[in-house]
């Protein structure tokens, strides 16, 4: 399974709430970042339901899906989405 992230200004990327979840990663937490032929992200603490984290991404990505196709969404359209969640504060 694959995730396609963004790298925003100075580098941040955003893990998306459901993938925090199932692998219980919360603010302040450690990961480990591993260099193979890629780049490859892990909690430093074990314990993940990959099923679990299955389940959470099939339903984001039907809710994403059920968006009217064009490349921009209009203001507020994504109000009811999950990565909105994201961006509050």
């Amino acid at each position: 399974m694959a995730l396609r992230l963004r790298v925003g200004r100075k580098g941040y990327i955003i893990l998306p709430k459901a993938v925090r979840d199932v692998f219980g990663i919360d603010e302040g937490d450690e990961l480990i970042v591993e260099i193979r032929d890629g780049i490859v992200l892990k909690p430093a603490k074990r314990g993940v339901d990959i099923e679990k984290l299955r389940e959470s991404l099939r339903r984001h990505v039907e809710k994403l899906a059920s968006l009217p196709s064009r490349k921009e969404p209009r203001p507020g359209e994504l109000a009811k989405m999950y990565l909105e969640e994201e961006f509050e504060e």
